[in-house]
């Protein structure tokens, strides 16, 4: 039977053809496919395709609602300037795509990578990210409102020119990241690794740190311990 393609039949695993219209046909249409039927209502005419790519995708300026996406693999690729709303991620896998100009609205993120990934001028509202990869991540003048970070490794990551509101870090490692012009005021980092971040007096003040952080920051002073 012919059909269109769906959002959640885009994403996920087929063994059988699937119909995409053919106007505007996009790589992602076959994504994980084992055979699409690319048909035109006005001929028609069809034609079958064989495809089993999941790099280098190209997808953007499209909304996702209320969806719930499980081990999906899209690596490498350009997913920009796309808005997620009140969807699940579960062991997915995003490892160097670049997410820049994304919105993502009460979304939840568990067990999931993001290795390399760029999510600079994004808006991250109402998110939670809990257990997952996010090494080496460019966060850079992202807006960054009621966002948990729990159980996470965020090493080497860049956050530069960001506003955070509410953003709580809990039992994550930062070590290593960078911080540029990024107020952490009221931020608590106690109970997270910090070791060796790259950060300013300016804005770490009024930060939460433990007794054992202080001594690891205290270097930022100029000064050392005997």
């Amino acid at each position: 039977k012919k059909r269109k393609l769906t959002l959640n039949g885009l994403f996920g695993k087929h063994d059988k053809a699937v119909c995409v219209p053919v106007q505007n046909p996009h790589i992602a249409y076959f994504y994980k496919a084992y055979g699409a039927v690319n048909y035109d209502a006005v001929s028609g005419k069809g034609f079958e395709t064989y495809f089993n790519k999941k790099e280098e995708i190209e997808l953007t300026n499209i909304t996702i609602k209320m969806a719930k996406l499980n081990n999906v693999e899209i690596l490498n690729s350009n997913l920009e300037n796309n808005t997620f709303m009140d969807t699940e991620f579960d062991n997915c896998n995003f490892s160097n795509t670049s997410f820049n100009s994304s919105s993502f609205i009460r979304c939840k993120f568990r067990n999931c990578k993001f290795t390399g990934c760029n999510f600079s001028e994004s808006g991250i509202c109402n998110t939670q990210f809990e257990e997952c990869n996010l090494v080496y991540i460019n966060w850079s003048m992202s807006n960054i409102k009621n966002v948990l970070f729990k159980k996470s490794i965020m090493r080497s990551d860049i956050f530069q020119e960001n506003k955070f509101k509410k953003v709580e870090f809990k039992e994550s490692d930062l070590t290593q990241a960078q911080f540029f012009n990024t107020s952490l005021k009221n931020i608590d980092l106690s109970n997270s690794i910090i070791e060796g971040i790259a950060i300013s007096v300016d804005d770490i003040k009024g930060a939460i740190i433990s007794e054992m952080q202080a001594i690891d920051l205290i270097s930022l002073l100029g000064v050392k311990i005997k």
